[in-house]
């Protein structure tokens, strides 16, 4: 079951903005317009200087409303905010988020604010997302705390890939990336602080989450190490997830304690822990999501054999390079499964591991030899590399070979998932960006391409270890189908 207790911050039927300005730029101001172009619930501001703020009737404080909201989002200053959340739960208000900033992160003084934030919390029996965030983002029911114009902000569409996050800028720009990209989120979560709900709350709430099929972290550092480390072990058997942590070295361990008050600690014991769970530790922002694509496009693999498909030579070794260099094996191909492609490549074309349909390929060229490959049970993963600029390659390509994909898979007691690599242009990415559409992640380089799938068998190797996969890949499928 899905934590009720976290539930009024993604789907609340009313919300209250407290601080809510009439002067654009205003933080109170530019949060409260993000919400009305989104959400399509009841929306009050809380403004005791207004009568109205944009256009909405304003009220004078939380307790003039006439209701009770699910949700209140405070954005009065620092030392005003345990006096707000006081009034909050005076009328029965279970979940608030602070976005305001000056609490532990900037020193002994903010952090006794934030130690009586924590005790109104407390004594109410409410729930808080921050302080020092941006919030949430929900595609799904419109909810949106963050401040930033939309004009200059993009928010991506519903999907797959849920992103929780201690920095609300890097999480913002997160945003911003994912919907110029396309890439689809169910859930965001700018925790700040976390001086109540915490990463272990959220890894609790979105593994029952039925919107969510792989879970994105970004972390500074971990208070309560237990409670997130079995919160790692409950959740990675059932959903994959990918951490970007911070503060690895010296200096950014310093940097992490002067942002969000985090303490980062030793790098070598995340690392350690990150293993034992079977969590997919990621080194950057694209690493991050290049490996969150393939996990929400595709399915996990039963082994690390992979097939290299290409229309280019050079490219073809390049991605055994790099599989390699991960420890991935690239096989030789059985003489069987030579002979079979022999007969419906060109006699130019190389029928071995990789296997390269030569620049004079023709689409059928390519989606007979992926079913070959698929069929032989010499590989567990295809790395297609379709070259999209070459003559004989149609407009039409994508939608066949997915075609073909989709229907040997469903034959198939174990599924082979196709990670694809777009190097090219204007042109190439136009088709990359239609085949990512129809299911097959595809990456700009053979190197990114690789460490995709590395994480797909890894991910595979402990689902069969806690005998989940059979499990997940139902799941899998089935949210596909939603």
């Amino acid at each position: 079951m899905v934590r009720e207790d976290l539930k009024p911050f993604f789907f609340p039927e009313s919300v209250a903005v407290v601080g809510a300005s009439r002067k654009p730029g205003k933080v109170g101001h530019e949060l409260l317009r993000n919400l009305m172009r989104f959400y399509k619930g009841r929306i009050y501001p809380i403004n005791p200087k207004a009568e109205e703020v944009l256009g909405l009737k304003a009220y004078p404080s939380i307790k003039s409303l006439p209701e009770t909201p699910d949700l209140a989002v405070i954005v009065v200053p620092a030392p005003a905010v345990p006096q707000a959340a006081e009034e909050a739960g005076e009328v029965g208000v279970k979940a608030i988020i602070v976005i305001s900033g000056g609490f532990k992160e900037v020193g002994p003084e903010g952090a006794e604010l934030e130690r009586k934030l924590v005790e109104v919390i407390r004594k109410y029996g409410m729930r808080l997302i921050g302080p020092n965030c941006v919030g949430v983002y929900v595609p799904k029911s419109g909810v949106n705390t963050v401040f930033l114009p939309a004009e200059r902000q993009g928010f991506p569409p519903h999907g797959g890939i849920a992103f929780i996050s201690q920095s609300g800028a890097f999480g913002a720009a997160v945003l911003d990336w994912a919907a110029m990209r396309g890439v689809g989120m169910s859930k965001f979560v700018s925790y700040g602080n976390k001086a109540d709900i915490d990463d272990a709350d959220l890894l609790e709430y979105l593994r029952e989450d039925p919107d969510t099929r792989v879970i994105t972290m970004y972390v500074e550092g971990v208070e309560d190490g237990r409670a997130f480390m079995r919160a790692l072990k409950e959740t990675t058997p059932v959903k994959p997830v990918i951490v970007l942590k911070s503060g690895r070295t010296e200096a950014g361990a310093r940097a992490a304690s002067s942002h969000t008050g985090s303490l980062a600690g030793s790098d070598a014991v995340y690392s350690a822990a990150f293993k034992q769970s079977g969590a997919v530790r990621a080194y950057g922002m694209e690493e991050l999501f290049d490996i969150a694509m393939a996990f929400d496009k595709q399915p996990p693999a039963i082994g690390d054999r992979v097939a290299v498909l290409t229309v280019g030579g050079g490219s073809g070794v390049m991605t055994t390079d790099a599989l390699s260099d991960l420890g991935l094996k690239v096989p030789k191909l059985s003489d069987e499964t030579v002979a079979k492609l022999r007969k419906v490549l060109l006699p130019i074309a190389s029928p071995y591991n990789p296997v390269d349909v030569t620049g004079s390929a023709r689409d059928e060229h390519l989606i007979q030899a992926a079913e070959i490959l698929m069929r032989s049970g010499e590989i567990d993963v295809i790395v297609w590399l379709p070259y999209y600029m070459v003559p004989g390659i149609s407009p039409n390509l994508n939608k066949e070979f997915i075609k073909v994909v989709k229907e040997v898979n469903g034959e198939l007691d174990k599924p082979i998932p196709i990670i694809g690599v777009a190097t090219g242009g204007e042109y190439t990415w136009k088709y990359a960006k239609e085949a990512e559409g129809m299911g097959i992640p595809m990456y700009l380089s053979p190197e990114r391409a690789a460490l995709a799938v590395k994480a797909l068998v890894d991910y595979g190797k402990w689902l069969k270890l806690h005998g989940t996969y059979e499990e997940y890949l139902n799941r899998f499928y089935s949210s596909l189908k939603q």
